[in-house]
């Protein structure tokens, strides 16, 4: 068992999606979060920043799963499936071969806080049929300890406090996600499998290594099974995202809601988008 290293801090960008939601937003389709693509948090109070929502949009190719903080989504996709998420629920949704679907938030919500995760798919799983789910917060796995609380929303998470999982198995291929909340001056061993690396995103206070609000922490894949220890700074509860699962190692080729290998299968994804047939399966 070897310790895990620290090799990159990215810092979340200010963007805008769907109809005018402000986002903070990190992504590389080059592979540098693999299997992981894109990492989207929506933190808004003044409705005019998020009330346009996501109006309906096709995906191809790759999994999303979105994390509700505070406030809530409807969602409605071409599969004819309806669903309503609150604070502390999730969304899974493998697109595969084709989705096209809707996100708004609730209208009767104060605000938004609310993350949304990429996961690509491999090569020979990227036209399986699509899937979704909603997942309510008793369905994950919670572990509680005097200086701490961390939630498997998807995966299987072993650390120095027990271990514990969700009954959302896994997203992607073998990939895991987790929500920490460390008390001030507190730490956490994270145990990761080998060959994989932890992506650490802070959206609350700050971790001793370094990272901060609205920064995502990489720490490098090992050959053997890692630990990695998260310290909080001493000033406040410290929120962190956790995300890990084995790269995939394949070619990314990314246009716009779609994620294949090649550029001609980017180019089918738009013929059959506009030819209706992204959602049709032989």
């Amino acid at each position: 068992m070897s310790t895990q290293r620290l090799t990159g801090i990215r810092t979340a960008q200010p963007s805008q999606d769907g109809d005018g939601v402000k986002i903070r937003r990190i992504h590389d389709f080059r592979g540098g979060l693999d299997p992981f693509l894109m990492l989207d948090e929506l933190k808004a109070s003044a409705k005019e920043d998020y009330i346009g929502g996501f109006p309906p949009h096709p995906h191809r190719g790759f999994e999303t799963l979105t994390y509700i903080l505070h406030g809530g989504l409807t969602h409605e996709d071409s599969m004819g499936n309806k669903g309503e998420v609150h604070a502390g629920d999730a969304q899974w949704m493998s697109a595969a071969h084709g989705v096209i679907h809707s996100e708004m938030p609730l209208l009767d919500s104060d605000g938004l806080h609310a993350f949304q995760m990429w996961i690509n798919l491999p090569a020979h799983r990227k036209l399986e049929a699509p899937q979704y789910r909603d997942l309510r917060d008793a369905e994950m796995g919670h572990l509680n300890w005097p200086d701490g609380h961390l939630k498997a929303i998807a995966g299987h998470w072993q650390t120095s406090a027990g271990e514990t999982t969700s009954s959302l198995a896994q997203v992607g291929e073998q990939a895991a996600l987790a929500d920490l909340q460390l008390q001030p001056s507190t730490q956490l061993d994270i145990h990761v499998p080998a060959g994989q690396q932890l992506l650490v995103y802070v959206y609350a206070a700050e971790l001793e290594q370094g990272i901060k609000t609205g920064q995502l922490g990489t720490f490098a894949a090992e050959d053997s099974a890692s630990v990695i220890c998260l310290q909080a700074s001493a000033s406040e509860t410290t929120g962190v995202l956790l995300l890990t699962g084995p790269a995939l190692k394949e070619p990314i080729a990314h246009y716009g809601p779609f994620v294949m290998n090649t550029e001609v299968e980017i180019q089918q994804a738009m013929q059959d988008y506009q030819s209706g047939q992204l959602t049709a399966r032989s």
